[in-house]
């Protein structure tokens, strides 16, 4: 088929006025100006008429269990609490509860524009189901712990490998993910750098997000290293550097890591990472949600770390007025330009597509319109004019048009 649009916008090159893109399949065969291609009579042409076609979004982070939490747990005055909070809310859920919560949270991000999501799951027994009752494409990081449970590393991530190799997907993937360093030991850490490599699996870890994680590693003590020290955590391994230096000591960071939030910054610490390729997710809405110290996006990024976007979960966004949040990276992007105005709409737009392939390890896959990527894309209205085109896609809200995944119509267009 053959899709023709007011405004084609590639990411990875400049956009092009009344331009079509041409897919053969599940994949993208080429992009040009409408005027000239010379389309066969078996080619369908799709019209869509006065829009901006980009590509599908990338959600590098994601929590798609706790959808239904969105409005239920108010701004906590310190991390601690907010785990507190979590943990409680859910305690009362059951199996049902999380499956339907994960399908609202699936919906909510189709409809506005996410295409690929990076998804932390808790609750590995939805899989494979949910994936079937999707046309996301999702990668399912298992979520894994052990302080709690008191379950050596060993037994924890010899659980989530045995689950991941029963699944099997065309579309999806399953992947690791130890949550955090607070919240496991440095074998596992150690066990799942390992087992990643040999696997070629992708990680992703929540780190450095709070000041208090930060004072428990770098200086072993303040009120998260007491309250896991009174849950019998074995700490220490703290007091010997930055939360990200913990990770470096145990080998887990690499081109195939994602770090999630790293709000928390020591010297070296932007230098380690672009170093060791890891990725950065930054979550717009949850950092405003918990009052973090400011972002460093400019540090990161002039070391030459690749940052891309999450939206994290609804259980930590806020309300706005009576309204419940849903999940939309277009939000996230725009929460981004309302905090750092130094960010350009392109590079805001590229870390919520191509650099979040990077990050997945998809680059030229998805996150991009180019001649052999996925027929992954998305439309919007384009009501402007030529000129602004990147300020147009950020001010987007509501539903997109039309949505399609690997040539497929998710949401078909209205004609």
């Amino acid at each position: 088929m053959i899709l023709r649009a007011k405004i084609i916008l590639p990411v990875t090159a400049q956009p092009i006025e009344d331009g079509a893109v041409f897919i053969d399949g599940n994949k993208i065969r080429s992009i040009a100006p409408w005027k000239d291609l010379r389309p066969h009579r078996r080619e369908k042409v799709f019209d869509l008429g006065e829009v901006i076609l980009l590509p599908g979004l990338v959600n590098a982070h994601c929590h798609l269990d706790y959808t239904d939490m969105a409005g239920e747990l108010s701004p906590p005055k310190t991390f601690t609490d907010w785990i507190a909070a979590i943990t409680a809310a859910k305690s009362a859920w059951s199996y049902s509860d999380y499956a339907r919560s994960w399908l609202r949270g699936a919906h909510q991000l189709l409809k506005s524009g996410t295409t690929t999501v990076a998804d932390i799951e808790a609750m590995p027994d939805l899989l494979p189901d949910v994936w079937d009752a999707t046309p996301l494409r999702v990668f399912s990081f298992f979520e894994m712990t052990g302080i709690k449970s008191r379950r050596a590393p060993k037994e924890v991530l010899r659980e989530a490998v045995e689950k991941m190799d029963s699944l099997r997907h065309p579309r999806h993937r399953a992947a690791l993910s130890p949550h955090a360093p607070y919240s496991t030991l440095p074998e596992l850490l150690r066990l799942a750098a390992r087992t990643a490599q040999k696997r070629k699996w992708r990680v992703s870890i929540h780190v450095a997000e709070s000041a208090q994680e930060f004072e428990m590693f770098a200086h072993a003590r303040g009120e998260m290293h007491e309250w896991l020290k009174r849950n019998d955590r074995d700490n220490s391994d703290c007091g010997l550097g930055s939360p990200l230096a913990h990770l470096a000591r145990n080998r887990l960071l690499g081109e195939n890591v994602l770090a999630i939030h790293v709000n928390c910054l020591a010297r070296g610490d932007a230098t380690l990472l672009a170093k060791n390729k890891t990725h950065v997710v930054h979550c717009p809405r949850s950092h405003d949600y918990f009052a973090h110290p400011k972002f460093e996006r400019e540090r990161l990024a002039n070391a030459g770390v690749n940052l891309c976007l999450g939206t994290d979960s609804l259980a930590t966004t806020r309300m706005m007025g009576k309204q419940k949040p849903e999940l939309d990276l277009f939000a996230e992007m725009r929460s981004l330009a309302d905090s750092d105005r130094k960010i350009s709409p392109e590079e805001i737009l590229q870390m919520a597509t191509v650099n979040g392939a990077r990050a997945l390890g998809l680059t030229k896959k998805i996150g991009e319109l180019t001649s052999g990527a996925n027929a992954d894309l998305i439309v919007i209205p384009f009501p402007g004019r030529p000129g602004k085109i990147y300020e147009t896609v950020l001010a987007h809200s509501g539903n997109v048009t039309a949505s399609m995944i690997e040539g497929r119509w998710a949401i078909p267009p209205i004609h």
